[in-house]
């Protein structure tokens, strides 16, 4: 699932491409995608002009001059792909793409469920084969009211998180830190990518207890957390399965992994076999972990 990087990459993407800009036509190609689409999105979007965008946690939302925001999770495989005018539909890569053109559709865009066309024909598609993303609508003035967006954690980008907000938000908490940093209430945005690596870079295990992390520790976690995510933003996100750029370009990121999906492999701290046996991997709520168990505490 795209994270916090992954979503901003692509917010900035398309908010170069459609800001200023006024949707001529929106389409929409089934009733919807992990919920229903809003009955009127596509008389909404068409005619609107793109006032900006905005980013809380792992959703954009396009903001229209209407007073409306359309409010975008791109789900497990969703991915928003602009094209120039004239540009060429660029189906998506690998077996699910192929598949797309064995059925008849030519273009390899079967599992683009809305599109939407400038008046000066630029054309972003949302593709999203699994379905599990998600468009809605809501009044620009309460996007925070949102029943997905409320009571999401701060910001970790924003000068308000910082060790003692940290610290506050993981007080009492009986649970892994890896576990709790996972929780949108605590900090909205980060997925298993990025906490893995924050983690490697405060010297923090996965399996510490989150009420532990405080004072130093949050003070050390804090900017870990910021540097990944900003590393990670800087290099277009990380490309592991669907995710792309609103170009169609791949993220680089996931070349620079310390730690994630990394296990058996030297840490870059450690001085390798027989000293330290390499990157562990551990399964925690289901989901995999993975650490250096000699310089993680």
């Amino acid at each position: 699932m795209p994270e916090l990087p992954e979503v901003e990459t692509v917010m900035r993407g398309l908010s170069a491409v459609l800001t200023g800009r006024t949707i001529a036509r929106a389409e929409t190609r089934r009733a919807g995608l992990r919920w229903p689409f809003p009955e009127n999105l596509s008389h909404a979007l068409s005619g609107a002009r793109v006032e900006g965008f905005r980013r809380r946690g792992k959703y954009m939302l396009m903001r229209l001059d209407g007073g409306l925001s359309v409010l975008v999770h791109l789900g497990m495989s969703g991915r928003m792909v602009a094209r120039a005018p004239g540009e060429a539909p660029v189906p998506r890569d690998g077996p699910q793409g192929a598949a797309s053109d064995a059925r008849g559709t030519g273009d390899g865009l079967a599992h683009e469920h809305l599109l939407l066309e400038t008046e000066d024909g630029w054309r972003v598609g949302f593709q999203d084969p699994r379905r599990f993303g998600c468009v809605d609508l809501v009044a620009t003035a309460a996007e925070d009211l949102h029943r997905l967006l409320a009571g999401m954690g701060p910001e970790p980008l924003d000068d308000g998180f910082d060790a003692r907000a940290l610290s506050a938000a993981l007080a009492g908490k009986n649970t892994p830190i890896k576990a709790a940093l996972l929780d949108q209430r605590v900090v909205a945005g980060l997925g298993n990518i990025y906490v893995a690596e924050a983690l490697f870079r405060a010297g923090i295990s996965p399996r510490r207890n989150a009420g532990s992390v405080r004072g130093l520790r949050a003070a050390r976690l804090v900017p870990a957390i910021k540097a990944v995510l900003s590393d990670a933003i800087a290099a277009g996100g990380s490309s592991l399965r669907d995710y792309v750029r609103a170009d169609g370009e791949l993220g680089h990121f996931q070349d620079r992994f310390d730690v994630y999906d990394r296990p058996g492999q030297p840490c870059a701290r450690c001085p390798g076999p027989p000293a330290c046996p390499g990157i562990a991997r551990i399964v925690q709520a289901g989901r995999s972990t993975f650490f250096c168990p000699r310089t993680q505490r």
